[in-house]
């Protein structure tokens, strides 16, 4: 979760949650259904967040980061599972039934990025490219071109150039 780990966003300067009780209401406030955490486990998925960013605008070094993402996926035990209540259907899951919640998430999401990456679609994660922004994000244009994590950065980002173009100087 960008939340989690950033350290610039949108052109300024920001202090990603320190505290289990920074962080927990960090996850709070961007998911408010996502069920009990605890100060504990918002520090577990701050962890999980700071290991898979390198996941994201990976490029040439998408083999290292594989690496790195396949020693993730062992340690938090992602197996395919249909997993469900009584009374619902079942989804497919990526963690075994039980799981402690970090493992359950890093598991999931880890095996979500994994799979992009095994299907030849790893240009699609990407980190956003406007200054003073560290955000992530999964492109989803018809063409793979996303460049900026939202309009704001790349409006930021035209305009900066504008201006650069306007005094004569190249960037």
């Amino acid at each position: 979760m960008n939340c989690l780990a950033v350290t610039t966003a949108h052109g300024r300067a920001t202090t990603p949650p320190r505290s289990g009780e920074e962080r927990l209401a960090a996850i709070s406030a961007r998911l408010p259904e996502s069920g009990p955490f605890t100060a504990a486990d918002a520090d577990g998925l701050a962890e999980v967040a700071a290991e898979l960013r390198p996941v994201f605008g990976a490029g040439d070094q998408i083999r290292v980061v594989a690496t790195r993402l396949n020693d993730l996926l062992i340690r938090h035990r992602a197996v395919p599972s249909l997993l469900g209540h009584p009374d619902q259907r079942l989804v497919l899951a990526f963690h075994r039934a039980g799981a402690p919640l970090v493992d359950a998430w890093a598991a999931d999401i880890g095996t979500a990025l994994a799979m992009v990456i095994g299907v030849g679609q790893s240009d699609r994660l990407g980190a956003c490219q406007a200054g003073k922004c560290s955000l992530v994000f999964f492109d989803t244009t018809r063409n793979a071109s996303r460049r900026f994590c939202d309009l704001s950065c790349q409006n930021r980002a035209k305009a900066s150039a504008y201006r650069a173009r306007r005094a004569g100087r190249s960037l």
